[in-house]
């Protein structure tokens, strides 16, 4: 029986098992896609806001030329701390349960590639997964069509064609930018007043510059009611209706964490049901031996969790164990 069984292999999986390995607790780390699956998911060329030295885990240095560091420079660094700890990962592994046991530890039923179930026993979990696999959705009128996504992988696809973005956040700034570079016919619909105070600061400048010169279209105070293959929907605060021509949508509405495995669990949520109920001086939730790391802590906003931050989840989580082992 392992001491902690860890859920999801991002960089607050890996930094829990460091952590847990540093107070003599046996791990092992299940994710059902690969190491830090969700960075993957990031559009290819993006670049972090923060720094490395803020991205980094088990006291190992993320060294790069850059001050921030870009999506492949963090790939490379978190497969070679887990090497380096020489981690026990099991990938593409998925938790499908959580049981507590009457002797207080837990079983966790698992299944693998191909659909092999096996069970897993350990007397602390650990839940660390992200929130990648599940974006917000809109809810309108032809969202489900196959000219719609959401995520952005790079830009080449979308050359030369009429593109809508959805959002005003950072990475739609960021995709609205790449898309400019590639010839695309770039739309930016937002609900807000303004895009996101958060820009990074040496993007902003350009993208003011391009939404002045009429290169991005940009639609505040807007929302997009109908897509069709042919043309979106804008209607304004206002009440303005717009149709315009448009090939591909790129509906960059944030993503927010599973809490499914965590109800079936037992773990109690908060009145809307976004965000569990734990003690943020050990992680650990209403079930005694149960613990969330990473953004699956935060609430309805899963930007209120970081890696900046989720990573020294792990270490509250190893200590709270070692005291009372």
């Amino acid at each position: 029986m392992l001491d902690v069984l860890i859920i999801g292999a991002g960089p607050c999986g890996l930094s829990a098992a460091i952590e847990c390995s540093r107070q003599g607790l046996s791990s092992e780390i299940i994710d059902k896609h690969n190491v830090v699956h969700s960075i993957y998911l990031y559009p290819t060329h993006m670049q972090f806001f923060s720094t490395a030295e803020m991205l980094e885990i088990g006291d190992i240095p993320f060294t790069i030329s850059n001050d921030k560091p870009f999506r492949h420079e963090a790939l490379a660094y978190y497969r070679k701390v887990a090497q380096h700890f020489n981690l026990k990962i099991s990938p593409y592994e998925e938790a499908l349960t959580i049981t507590k046991q009457p002797d207080g530890s837990f079983q966790v039923k698992t299944q693998r590639r191909g659909g092999v179930e096996s069970i897993r026993q350990a007397k602390h979990v650990i839940i660390a997964t992200g929130y990648f696999d599940h974006p917000n959705y809109i809810g309108i009128p032809g969202e489900d069509l196959e000219k719609v996504t959401h995520y952005f992988r790079e830009a080449h696809p979308y050359a030369g064609m009429k593109t809508a973005i959805i959002g005003g956040s950072n990475s739609a700034v960021d995709a609205a930018m790449e898309l400019i570079r590639v010839g695309a016919e770039v739309t930016m619909v937002y609900r807000g007043e303004e895009v996101s105070q958060n820009i990074k600061p040496w993007v902003r400048p350009l993208f003011d510059s391009l939404v002045q010169k009429g290169q991005i279209q940009l639609h505040l105070n807007s929302r997009v009611v109908q897509i069709t293959e042919t043309a979106i929907t804008v209607l304004s605060n206002q009440g303005q209706e717009s149709i315009i021509e448009n090939d591909f949508v790129l509906a960059l509405t944030g993503f927010r964490p599973d809490r499914k495995l965590l109800a079936s669990s037992g773990v109690e949520l908060n009145e809307d049901m976004e965000k569990p109920l734990f003690d943020p001086d050990t992680m650990e939730t209403n079930v005694p031996g149960l613990y969330v790391a990473g953004v699956i802590a935060s609430g309805r906003n899963a930007n209120e969790v970081f890696i900046e931050t989720g990573r020294l989840h792990g270490r509250l989580i190893a200590q709270h164990l070692a005291s009372n082992s």
